[in-house]
């Protein structure tokens, strides 16, 4: 009988856990059958343009599971503390100018004119359901809050992992947003969290919404995946193409190189500035996020004036040094002749007025 009350309640608190909020809530409904109509959708679950594999052939999730956590992996945390900018987060810029400030990892602030663009905002200690769970934030990073950014405007969520959408900044930045953009099924997870559905805008790739007569973003492919407990590709993975007054950028959220950028340049492109993940790569995972070189040729393909390199910078969620993905990707860049941008985390970019940037991981 101990046996049976230990087993049962072990299976009982699992049930618990598993159902927590921060987990979210798979599509149901309506909004299931809208995914099965996608393109992309087959044998159960949303597909990428490309077979993509989560790792190569002859190598186990065991043996990444081994190396992760076993391995010796110098120089994956800074030594000292970033050194950040104080944002100017209130402060707007001119008509038809655009400004970007990045946060660490994918997370950024676009202002346009009047308008304020918050992209998967991340501003937990660790990119994970639980505080105590997964890497955290590198020192020096935790410069801004979630609460500080009660103006914004339109709110893009690019996919439902947990580097990307963070339930503890979406409870405090959802209430105070006007629309949320995001790929389709991810509104699953929003409403579980209490937030509007009539706020939300869900999003399969090619599909695009315009918002406040000025702003259209698109949903386009990227070559990744998605899921918050077991259950994978059930809401879809996109990056964006977001059309300013004056000016055209790619938000990339993640994704594996393949030749879809090429195909999006060419149907989109050109634009003034790609801002494409860079880092969190490993050979062990090599088809679902991108190595620096590709990232490089992933803004050429784009047809990009401008590189904008994140996905790096906050948090270590691979095996390399912290600042081996920037280092790698600023010399690829400058053998492809592609003009590149490292603002320090907090640091606004008037994109209109491109300035040289020091190597301040360096410092």
């Amino acid at each position: 009988m101990l046996t049976i009350s230990i087993f049962s309640a072990i299976i009982l608190a699992t049930i618990i856990v598993l159902n927590l909020p921060v987990f979210g809530k798979l599509p149901s409904g309506s909004r299931l059958n809208s995914i099965h109509q996608l393109s992309n959708y087959k044998d159960g679950a949303l597909q990428n343009l490309s077979p993509t594999p989560m790792q190569p052939e002859g190598v186990t999730f065991f043996e990444i599971f081994r190396k992760y956590l076993f391995g010796k992996h110098p120089n994956k945390v800074p030594t000292r503390a970033i050194v950040t900018v104080k944002p100017a987060l209130d402060s707007l810029p001119g008509i038809n100018s655009t400004e970007i400030i990045w946060f660490g990892h994918s997370s950024y602030l676009i202002k346009a004119g009047d308008k304020r663009i918050l992209v998967d905002p991340v501003f937990s200690n660790t990119p994970s359901p639980f505080s105590f769970v997964g890497s955290k934030a590198f020192p020096g990073t935790e410069f801004v809050n979630a609460e500080d950014f009660l103006n914004i405007d339109i709110l893009v969520i690019t996919h439902d992992h947990y580097d990307h959408l963070d339930y503890h900044s979406i409870l405090k930045i959802a209430p105070n947003v006007k629309a949320i953009v995001t790929s389709m099924g991810v509104g699953s997870h929003l409403e579980r969290w209490g937030i509007s559905s009539g706020k939300i805008t869900e999003l399969g790739w090619e599909q695009s919404v315009t918002l406040f007569n000025s702003i259209k973003l698109t949903a386009v492919p990227a070559r990744h995946f998605t899921g918050r407990k077991f259950k994978r590709n059930q809401t879809l993975w996109s990056a964006f193409v977001l059309e300013l007054p004056g000016s055209k950028l790619f938000l990339g959220g993640d994704s594996g190189y393949d030749k879809h950028f090429e195909k999006i340049g060419n149907n989109y492109g050109p634009f003034d500035i790609a801002i494409l993940e860079c880092g969190q790569y490993n050979e062990m995972w090599p088809y679902i996020h991108m190595f620096p070189e590709q990232t490089v040729q992933a803004a050429i393909d784009l047809k990009a004036k401008i590189l904008m390199p994140v996905h790096w910078g906050k948090f270590s969620l691979s095996m390399h040094p912290w600042n081996e993905p920037i280092e790698r990707v600023t010399k690829a860049a400058e053998h492809k002749q592609l003009q590149i941008i490292t603002p320090r985390l907090g640091e606004t970019v008037l994109l209109e007025n491109i300035h040289q940037f020091e190597k301040w991981w360096l410092a």
